[in-house]
This record gives C-alpha cells, structure tokens and sequence, in this order.
C-alpha cells in the first residue's frame, strides 16, 4: 500500500531557493545498479556509506548530486523514463518520533505534537554530537542563519509583509511554537539545556522537511533534500508492505538535468511560512481578507445574529489556523466573465446581508434558507440594484486593500541595492514574490467584481 503526504508541503534546503532538486536513490541488494556517486565533495565521505549502513542494503543511484544556480541540487546521471524510481529509503534509516529516549518518551502527553517530539529527537541528537549515530545526517541540516521561514524573520523584515495575512499567520504560529515549548519546560531535568530558539529552529526543520505516513511524522535522509517544483507531479510514497519511502519520476530526463519533486500545491504565504522560500509566480496564490458588519450599522446585531445562525462551521487553512465567520479566501479569477468562476459564494452571502437596512430583509433571507439548503443569502437578490450594492461593497474592500499592496511594494526598494544586506536582499525578494502574487488575485477578483456589476447594470 503506497501512501504520501507532506506536513504543510515540502522543501529542499528549502531556506535556500524557490524550487530545487535533490538526490535520486535507490535501495537495493543488487550489485548490478550504479553506485550513487557525488560532484559535491561535501557529501563524499562519512554520509553515503553511513546511510548505507542504515539502510542495511546497498545505495544506489540514478543521480548525482551538484549545484545549480538554486545551490546544491540532484541531476539525472542517466536518461530517466517517467514512472522510473528515483528514490527508495527504507523505515529503517528515518528518523521519526519513536527515535525518542524511552524516558523522554514517557514524560510526554499526548499535548505534545508529533512534530514537537521530531524536533526533540533533532535537539537531543544535536547534544550528542559526533557521538549521535544521526550525526552524519544531523551535522548536514540546514543552520539557524541559513533558514528563511517568516518565524525567523525581524519585525521591520514582518513589516514588509504587514498587508498579507502571513503577517498574522507568522505571529500565532510563534506563538503556537512558543507554547508547547513552554510546555516542555515542565521537565527541567530533562528540557534544561534547550533554549527557545533551539526549539524553533528544530521545529523549524520538521515542518519543514519531514513527510507524513502511517509511521507519523518521518524524516528522510535525500528525501528531505528534493527540490520544489510547483509543476511537478512527483512525491514522496510510502509503502507500507515494504517498509520504504520511494519517489517516482513524473517525466522523462535527460542525462544531466536537474530532477524535481512537489511539496504540494501551496501558495506562497504557506511556502514563506513552513518552507522558507516562495516563487516568483505561483499559480497557487490565495489572499485571506477580512471583512466584517460594521460597527456603526444600526442593524449590527441583528446581522450578526442571523450569521451565527445560519455560517457554516469554522474551516481549518492549510497550517491549522481556524477561519473566523468574517475571514475569506480569494483565489486567482481566471475569466472575468467565465460561468462558476468568480468569488467564494459565502464571501457573496456575507455581502448580501451586510447591505441589508431592515429587519424584514433578514428575515427574508432567513426564511429563504430555511426553504432551500439551510445556507444563507446564496442566491442572488431580486432587486438587480440591491445585488449591485452588495458586490459594490466587495468591490471598494478589494480595492483599498489593492492599493494597500501597492503602497508596500512601492516601499521594497530594488533587491539589487547595494545598501542592503544580501540576507535582507533574499527576504525582500520573497516579500515581493508574495505581495505581487496576491495583488494579482485581488485585480483579478475586482476585474469580476465590475464585470458582474455592469452586467447587471
């Protein structure tokens, strides 16, 4: 049975660049394959054969690992066919949860996540230094310096970023790490030595490049290495019969060319947020926005009263975080005029009853539910003005908020600037690839919106 996901996505040094490629493995007792060998003198040395070791079967391998313009990166050695196994790692040299001390392990609730417990063994194994038998592994992760995820960033680098709703993202995710770190510090004689940033940096790593399967949260040695491609099709497979995790190529390669996998179809707020890098156009792109009844409305109320009423239950994004009743996300409108693609038809219903201005007019939209599928003010008023003034209040929201990234962008002062730092550099470039790729999908939300207006017009 093959099963696969990421945590939040997946990374390659994926505090390093926009998409990369890693290494191609493969496991096996034959003596026939290709031993992997490495254009990259860093990895000669102590890690194949460790890996080798820990895997209890020779390693070989289709790739070579070298570097390209993103840093160290996997090309193909040979031509590669798609369906072809690039990568095969047995349970048995990942690193998971149970690799706990049997009395760290005992001293843990079931408050602690998973990736809590990862990010323990990380640190534990750290301590233990060359003595570890992860060293060879743990020694070659991604430093505090080199790692660009939001929760690592400064305020003024936060502010950048001010009106994307990864600004808030960013805060309650430190937070969240904040808290169960805060939770660990109940076990002094065992958690004394770990400071915070040691945790988040930790924690860092598992979200960052551990999968998920049956086992829980893994981390595997190469496959944490693959590079994103948001293109590609191709992930990391768990196969539980075999006890092994496998990667299939999703294309043909050419001999030299670079191998790429997907972390997931993720937007760029996510990818800044878990992964620590973004892409400069990425068709995933969604804008969370806020809107909610105003405070001055003489029928707040009663508004809120019949949306308690009648929303539906709270949805959970991609990292965790509950959506409020007021909280929407838009996606990218790819026809302003196409049939069922325009915006999100709760965002439509929340408009509709915020341009209400009686009590009847609720009520009607109440009874209307009632009568139909229990949702409220999904379907369009009769009164052609009234639909008009509803997505007109949309329309100026989306359109301050536009102007709102604008100004931000405008601040971002050319990456190029020999003024800045080159770490500050990379930062302003991400903030750029992401506040350019949710202005475009609020102009496109707001080409629909006045498209659907004169329409109606």
């Amino acid at each position: 049975m093959l099963v696969g996901a990421r945590l939040t996505g997946a990374w390659c040094f994926r505090h390093r660049r926009p998409h990369c490629a890693k290494a191609k493995l493969t496991f096996s007792s034959s003596s026939e394959s290709k031993v992997l060998h490495s254009i990259d003198d860093e990895y000669d040395g102590d890690f194949l054969p460790w890996l080798e070791r820990k895997a209890g079967v020779e390693i070989l391998s289709v790739l070579s690992i070298g570097k390209s313009v993103y840093g160290r990166s996997l090309f193909a050695s040979e031509k590669l066919r798609t369906g072809d196994c690039i990568l095969k790692v047995p349970y048995a040299a990942q690193l998971t949860p149970d690799n706990l001390h049997p009395k760290i392990k005992s001293l843990l609730d079931d408050e602690i996540s998973n990736v809590a417990k990862l990010a323990i063994v990380i640190l534990f194994e750290q301590k233990m230094g060359k003595d570890s038998e992860w060293a060879p592994y743990i020694s070659r992760l991604p430093q505090l310096e080199e790692m660009h995820n939001t929760i690592f960033w400064s305020k003024d680098e936060l502010d950048l970023i001010c009106p994307s709703s990864l600004f808030e993202e960013t805060v309650t995710k430190k937070d969240q790490i904040e808290s169960e770190f805060l939770a660990l510090e109940c076990f002094p004689e065992v958690f004394d030595h770990i400071k915070l940033k040691d945790f988040m940096h930790a924690y860092a790593l598992v979200e960052s490049r551990a999968w998920r399967s049956t086992k829980g949260e893994s981390l595997i040695p190469f496959a944490d290495f693959l590079n994103h491609d948001g293109l590609s099709e191709a992930v990391v497979l768990h196969d539980e019969d075999k006890q092994l995790s496998e990667v299939i190529a999703d294309r043909d390669y050419a001999p030299k060319e670079e191998v790429w996998i997907t972390y997931g179809k993720f937007s760029n707020s996510t990818l800044l947020l878990d992964f620590g890098f973004s892409l400069p156009y990425n068709s995933h792109d969604e804008v969370q926005i806020q809107i909610k009844v105003p405070d001055h409305d003489p029928l707040l109320e009663v508004k809120l009263e019949v949306l308690q009423s009648h929303c539906l239950p709270r949805a959970r994004d991609v990292n965790g975080f509950k959506s409020s009743n007021d909280s929407f996300t838009i996606k990218e409108v790819r026809s302003a005029r196409g049939r069922g693609k325009g915006l999100p038809q709760s965002l439509r219903a929340f408009a509709r009853v915020l341009c209400c201005t009686s009590p009847q007019e609720l009520c009607d939209l109440a009874t209307e539910a009632a009568q139909n599928d229990g949702r409220l003010a999904r379907r369009p008023f009769r009164n052609s003005c009234q639909e008009i003034l509803a997505h007109q209040i949309l329309l100026s929201h989306i359109i301050q908020l536009t102007k709102e990234y604008s100004a931000s962008i405008e601040l971002l002062e050319p990456v190029t600037s020999p003024s800045i730092c080159k770490r500050l550099a990379f930062r302003k470039q991400m903030a750029r690839d992401l506040l350019i790729g949710e202005l475009r999908i609020l102009k496109s939300a707001s080409a629909w919106l006045e498209n659907y207006c004169a329409t109606l017009a």
